[in-house]
C-alpha cells in the first residue's frame, strides 16, 4: 500500500491522480450519456415515456444479474485489468451508437441493447475500482480520497449535463455519443499509466478458493449479519427507488410537461449536480463537527425533505423549484456516500472489499431498473407530474430507515469491526 503523503493526496500521489483522472473522464461522458440517450429515444427515435424508462433500466439490470459473481471475480483477480478491459469494451459499445445512425440502423433495440452492455462493463469497473482505492491510498488518506472522487464526479456531472443539451442542438443528440466513448479512451489511457500494483495476496488470495456460489453467499452474509452494513444497503436501496424513479422521467416531464428547450434542460440538470460537488467539500467537515453518524442523519435524511420542491417546477421562475430541490437532495447523496464510502473501506476485511461492493450493489442497485421502470410506468398511468410527486416523495420517507438503526443513537460510525466478527461470515445463512 502506498505511504501516506502530505501535503493533498490529490496534488502528490500520482497514481491517485491517475486514477482520478480517469474516473472523472468516465463521469463526464456518463454524465453526457445520461441525457443524451433520453434525448435520442425522444427526439430522435419517437419512443414513449414507458420505453424511456425501460432504456435507463437496462443500464442497471447487470448489477441484479451478474453482480454478485463480478464481487467474487474482484476478489479473485487483479482488479487493475478488469478496470482496463471494461473502459475498452465501453469506449467499443458507445461509439458504435453514431456509427449505426449513420448507417441508417440505429432502432431502440440497439440503443437499449448498448446501455445493456455498457451496464455490464460498468458493473466490473465499478466493482474493481472500489476495491482497488484503498490499496493505492493509505487508510488516513481514504477520506480526502474519496471527496476527491465525489467531488469531480459530480462536477463532471455539471459540465457532462451542462453541454449535452448544448451538444445536442449543435451537433445532434447521436453524436453526443462520441463524447462517452471518447472519455473511455482517457480512462484506459489513465488507468494504463498507473505504476502501482496489488500485492500478491491481494491480487490472487491466497486462501482456497471455494465454489462461486459459497464466495457469493459469504458476501451476503456479511451484510446480513452485521447491522451497519444492513442498514445501508436497505436504505440505498429504498432511496435509489425512489430517485431512480423520479430521474428517469425529469427529461420527459422538463421537456413535454414543462415546455422547456433541450439546451435549458441540460443547464438545469447541471445546475441541479452542483449540489453534489458541494455535498463533497462540505461532507469531511461536517462530519467531524457533529460526527459522521449524525451527519449521515442530516444529509440523507434532512436535505431530502426538499425533494418535494421539484414536482412544482413550471415554465420561467418555477424552474427554481427545481433546482432548490434537485440541488439539496444531490448535495446530501454526495455528501452521503463521501462518509459511507470512507467507513466501508475502513470497517470491511480488505480480502472481503470486492464481495462487500458488489453485494451492496446487488441490494441497493437491484431496486434502480425497478425505479426506472416504475417512473415510466406511473407517467404512462397518471400523468408525468403525478409520477414525480410520486416519486421524490418516496426520498425522504426512505430516510426513516436510518432512524430505525443503530445510526439513530451514535454520534459516529465505527471504524473497525469488534474481534472475532471478521471470520464470522459463513455461519447461517441470513433470516431476511
Amino acid at each position: 500500500m502506498s505511504s501516506r503523503i502530505r501535503g493533498g493526496v490529490l496534488r502528490r500521489h500520482r497514481d491517485f491522480r491517475l486514477l482520478w483522472c480517469g474516473e472523472t473522464a468516465g463521469n463526464f461522458g456518463a454524465s453526457v450519456t445520461t441525457v443524451a440517450m433520453p434525448l435520442i429515444a425522444v427526439s430522435t427515435l419517437h419512443v414513449g415515456t414507458f420505453e424511456i424508462g425501460l432504456l435507463t433500466a437496462a443500464s442497471w439490470i447487470p448489477w441484479l444479474v451478474i453482480g454478485l459473481p463480478v464481487g467474487v471475480w474482484v476478489d479473485r483477480l487483479p482488479r487493475r485489468p478488469i478496470m482496463l478491459t471494461a473502459s475498452a469494451v465501453s469506449l467499443l459499445l458507445f461509439a458504435s451508437v453514431p456509427v449505426a445512425a449513420w448507417c441508417g440502423l440505429l432502432g431502440f433495440g440497439l440503443l437499449l441493447t448498448v446501455a445493456l452492455l455498457a451496464g455490464s462493463a460498468a458493473v466490473f469497473f465499478q466493482t474493481a475500482y472500489r476495491a482497488y482505492l484503498p490499496s493505492v491510498l493509505h487508510a488516513d488518506d481514504q477520506p480526502e480520497g474519496n471527496a476527491a472522487l465525489h467531488g469531480s464526479a459530480s462536477a463532471a456531472q455539471i459540465a457532462g449535463q451542462g453541454s449535452a443539451g448544448v451538444i445536442a442542438q449543435w451537433a445532434g443528440a447521436v453524436n453526443g455519443m462520441l463524447t462517452h466513448a471518447a472519455t473511455f479512451l482517457v480512462t484506459l489511457c489513465c488507468v494504463s499509466a498507473i505504476r502501482h500494483r496489488e500485492p500478491a495476496a491481494t491480487a490472487a488470495s491466497v486462501r482456497p478458493r471455494r465454489a462461486l456460489a459459497e464466495e457469493v453467499g459469504e458476501g451476503l452474509r456479511l451484510i446480513a449479519r452485521d447491522p451497519w452494513f444492513r442498514t445501508f444497503a436497505f436504505f440505498s436501496a429504498v432511496s435509489n427507488l425512489a430517485l431512480v424513479g423520479y430521474q428517469s422521467i425529469r427529461v420527459v416531464f422538463l421537456v413535454r410537461t414543462v415546455g422547456l428547450a433541450p439546451g435549458t434542460v441540460g443547464a438545469l440538470i447541471a445546475a441541479v449536480s452542483a449540489g453534489g460537488v458541494a455535498g463533497a467539500l462540505v461532507a469531511r467537515r461536517v462530519a467531524a463537527r457533529v460526527g459522521t453518524a449524525r451527519a449521515t442523519l442530516v444529509f440523507e435524511l434532512g436535505l431530502a425533505v426538499c425533494a418535494l420542491l421539484i414536482p412544482l417546477t413550471v415554465a420561467g421562475p418555477g424552474v427554481l423549484c427545481f433546482v432548490a430541490g434537485g440541488f439539496c437532495v444531490a448535495l446530501g447523496v454526495v455528501a452521503g456516500n463521501v462518509i459511507k464510502a470512507s467507513f466501508q473501506q475502513r470497517y470491511c476485511p480488505p480480502e472481503l472489499l470486492g464481495r462487500l461492493t458488489a453485494s451492496t450493489a446487488f441490494i441497493s442497485y437491484g431496486t434502480i431498473p425497478l425505479g426506472a421502470l416504475l417512473g415510466g410506468a406511473l407517467g404512462t398511468a397518471f400523468g408525468v407530474r403525478t409520477a414525480m410527486w410520486i416519486t421524490t416523495a418516496g426520498i425522504p420517507l426512505a430516510g426513516v430507515i436510518l432512524l430505525r438503526s443503530p445510526i439513530r443513537w451514535s454520534r459516529d460510525l465505527p471504524t473497525a469491526r469488534p474481534p472475532g466478527e471478521a471470520a464470522d461470515t459463513r455461519v447461517a445463512p441470513p433470516t431476511g
